[in-house]
């Protein structure tokens, strides 16, 4: 699979996994909604603590990155026919938004791909990761082999 259709892959992809660093060094992996927005500088994905129920705003990959910025996302199909099987992974460094405008963009996007942020926009912090490498997978027909 090339950068290209992995990165087609990753925007299509409607949920996926976010890897982040504690600060005491051990992994912890989530499962989270994103979008893309491909910028001059390259392909930046959005994420945002939304309103659905939650113990607490802090999420522990806030705190995470705050400590270790550095995230990589994850996105898959599985699929019985392993003709059909394919990953990608995005890497890059985390950030959280305090543009105004970058916010508004950023919820604009994820509201164009998930329907209940139009009727309830996440009031919660906006993250923006910007991405530094792509890499995939794909088993059968599609391409067996990985991006590095």
């Amino acid at each position: 699979m090339d950068r290209a259709e992995a990165t087609r892959r990753l925007i299509a992809s409607k949920v996926g996994s976010i890897a982040t660093v504690r600060p005491d060094g051990s992994p912890h992996v989530v499962p989270f909604v994103f979008a893309v927005s491909e910028t001059r500088d390259g392909l930046v994905i959005y994420w945002c603590v939304d309103d659905k129920p939650k113990r607490s705003r802090q999420l522990q990959r806030l705190v995470n990155i705050r400590a270790h910025p550095a995230v990589e996302i994850e996105v898959n199909r599985y699929d019985d026919d392993w003709t059909q099987l394919w990953w990608v992974r995005a890497s890059g460094i985390a950030r959280e938004v305090t543009s105004v405008v970058e916010r508004d963009r950023a919820l604009a996007a994820l509201a164009t791909k998930y329907a209940p942020y139009i009727a309830h926009p996440p009031s919660g912090p906006v993250v923006a990761i910007q991405v530094e490498r792509v890499a995939g997978w794909a088993a059968g027909a599609i391409g067996g082999n990985e991006l590095s």
